[in-house]
């Protein structure tokens, strides 16, 4: 098919692109214009572009823009662009005119980070024989210009696919420490809800301590409230809590035991007058009513977008995490929901990369222990960056050096 003999470059409004995004097999929770809007208010200026042939849109982006480096600006496409990358007609006339829009408009690099798999592998990360090998989107964006770049988002995410399990086939295919650790949550009185929007904060809190904990870098409480507020009124988030409440008729004394360490976070979170203030009438503590004291253990942040959920922030209070499993009881609640409401795969997200020698990181192993048959290893293209002004991106790239030195 001969693209360029009618193919017309556009810019398009949010719900247009909106529209064909729903459709694309390459969508992507971060091309959507609710991020766009989410940018937006972090002072990113949105724009939409499309590729159009015989009155149809062929492909599509959302980018943000915003100035960055002495006073020219950095175009960000991150997801996206939603286009067959294989297809190197359309693929450089799609990008031949957005450089052009970049460039003529103050920018000095596009940014992208396609939601396009690559390689077709295995549960254990090796190439799968006869499987597909989408090398030829590398070279062609290479043939443009793209250089490969360090990205914020994973290379690697574990993924499994449902095809149309039931919940007893889903539990038998667990791996046996997971099943074990998923009834041990269960017995122990480990239950899942969704959190409030003002409950954010016991979200926060939690992913905080971790962040600290694992080094890594945590998401502010305004980042999920955002996504809250963007996300949630089409039920696209989900923000899961796993905790436990004192039952004195089963006069569990483990649970008495956590009460009484936590009694003051679990009072705020649940509006129970605080027990360490010494503000009873007799100046010392009051009791708590453990009838209504829950304990938040672990918590988490879902995207539930196109014909997948994905497990994006999560964190466990690390005091109960060997004891109670509550990171267990988040996961196989949110799988059940997806499996049971109709989409057709598991996002684990990002793992730190493939198998080395056999061995396997701790966050790999714990995701894989879900699906012993039907996950899977994707490997995505990664990140690329198209300079559009050789002069302001090669100082860009010096001083960034420099800096990190």
């Amino acid at each position: 098919m001969c693209y360029n003999c009618d193919m017309n470059f556009i810019q398009i409004d949010s719900e247009q692109f909106r529209r064909f995004a729903d459709k694309s097999k390459y969508k992507s929770f971060m091309q959507t214009p609710e991020i766009a809007r989410l940018r937006e208010q972090n002072g990113w200026t949105p724009y939409y572009f499309a590729v159009e042939s015989d009155n149809e849109i062929q492909a599509a982006a959302m980018l943000v823009a915003r100035p960055t480096f002495l006073g020219k600006s950095t175009y960000l496409c991150l997801g996206g662009p939603l286009l067959d990358l294989e297809n190197a007609e359309l693929t450089k006339f799609f990008f031949t005119h957005l450089r052009r829009y970049v460039k003529s408009h103050n920018g000095y690099v596009l940014h992208i980070d396609p939601y396009y798999e690559v390689v077709e592998r295995d549960r254990d990360g090796n190439p799968v024989e006869h499987g597909f090998n989408h090398e030829k989107a590398k070279r062609n964006l290479r043939n443009l210009g793209f250089i490969s770049a360090k990205s914020t988002q994973p290379k690697y995410l574990f993924v499994m696919d449902f095809e149309k399990r039931t919940e007893d086939q889903l539990l038998s295919d667990l791996k046996r420490n997971t099943r074990n650790h998923i009834r041990k949550a269960d017995k122990a009185g480990v239950t899942v809800r969704e959190l409030k929007r003002e409950e954010l904060d016991i979200l926060k809190k939690i992913t905080e301590s971790t962040s600290k904990r694992r080094n890594f870098t945590d998401r502010s409480l305004s980042y999920y409230e955002q996504m809250y507020d963007l996300f949630h009124p089409r039920k696209e988030v989900k923000f899961l809590v796993a905790e436990i409440r004192n039952n004195k008729s089963e006069n569990d004394t483990k649970t008495e035991t956590i009460i009484e360490a936590e009694g003051v976070r679990s009072a705020a979170a649940r509006g129970v007058a605080p027990s360490a203030r010494g503000d009873g009438p007799d100046g010392r503590a009051p009791k708590l009513d453990n009838s209504s004291v829950t304990v938040p253990l672990s918590a988490a942040m879902f995207m539930l977008y196109g014909d997948e959920v994905i497990y994006l922030f999560s964190g466990s209070d690390e005091k109960y995490m060997k004891e109670y499993n509550a990171q267990y009881a988040i996961q196989w609640h949110i799988i059940k929901y997806a499996a049971t409401h109709g989409f057709k795969r598991y996002n684990f997200y990002g793992i730190s990369g493939l198998p080395k020698n056999g061995e396997l990181d701790g966050i790999y192993e714990f995701k894989k222990g879900f699906d012993t048959k039907h996950g899977k290893v994707v490997e995505l293209i990664g990140s690329y960056e198209l300079p559009t002004n050789q002069l302001f991106y090669q100082l860009h790239q010096l001083l960034s050096k420099l800096k990190h030195r």
